[in-house]
């Protein structure tokens, strides 16, 4: 099976970390190369030493780097240093694929850039999809993404792909294929490596109304049968908590939350 670091906001995704895992260690869908705590030293060394040292030692020999792509994970300098260096061939471990996966409310679509992903995941779907070519077109699509990923998934020459948490959240099947096929196209990647890697974490996003309410239709347009849907109504309505879990309601627990219950 295909090893595979995790990378992701601690502070505001750890469920959704615990979930992959769960995939992981009772369907096979990769091997867990995470570490269970962040462990990367927070200190004033240059940019090359920290990404040598977590290319090397906190990253290991992992061939994937599985993004958590949630609401501030743009702004978080270790997800940065992460992505960075997974993306470099270190002294003992050699780069990355990297694979992103919208968490539930972020507004956006998603990215078919595997060989034969297409094929092998939306096979059913005989639609038009659309290739962007600007950047805006995909700051706008994904307006929460990494700056970094951002980068990369511009280039011709970087098999990127970017997938919604609700494919892969009850099926293993599809992550396991998502995981193995990143780290083959991964092994040729030519990334984009010129942005600075952050020394400071951003302000935290605030997300408007209108950003709530916008349809998450897919970026290349493809159409599954489904009705468009927005972050609010993801937010409101009922999903599983994991494999075999009872329906939750994400604002009813924010709410309980507060309340101290």
């Amino acid at each position: 099976m295909t090893k595979a670091f995790i990378s992701y906001h601690h502070e505001n995704d750890q469920d959704y970390k615990h979930h992959l895992t769960y995939l992981a260690r009772e369907y096979g869908a990769f091997v867990d190369r995470s570490l269970p705590v962040t462990g990367i030293p927070d200190d004033n060394r240059s940019s090359q030493s920290i990404r040598r040292q977590i290319r090397d030692d906190f990253l290991r020999d992992s061939e994937v780097t599985i993004l958590l792509c949630g609401r501030e994970t743009r702004g978080r300098k270790h997800v940065d240093w992460e992505l960075k260096s997974s993306m470099i061939n270190g002294r003992v471990n050699r780069k990355s694929g990297i694979l992103v996966i919208n968490l539930p409310g972020v507004a956006g679509g998603w990215t078919a850039a595997l060989p034969n992903e297409k094929k092998a995941l939306y096979g059913h779907h005989d639609g038009a999809w659309t290739s962007f070519k600007q950047r805006s077109q995909f700051e706008e699509k994904y307006p929460l993404m990494p700056a970094r990923i951002v980068d990369n998934l511009m280039k011709p020459d970087v098999a990127m792909s970017v997938i919604q948490w609700e494919r892969i959240e009850n099926n293993p099947a599809v992550l396991r294929w998502l995981v193995d096929a990143t780290a083959i196209a991964g092994s040729s990647n030519d990334y984009d490596l010129s942005r600075a890697m952050r020394r400071n974490n951003s302000a935290r996003a605030q997300l408007t109304l209108a950003d709530l309410l916008a349809p998450q239709t897919p970026s290349n347009m493809l159409g599954l049968g489904a009705s468009p849907r927005n972050a609010l109504a993801d937010y409101l309505d009922p999903s599983p908590s994991g494999l075999g879990g009872h329906p939750r309601n994400a604002l009813l627990e924010a709410l309980n939350t507060r309340k101290g219950r």
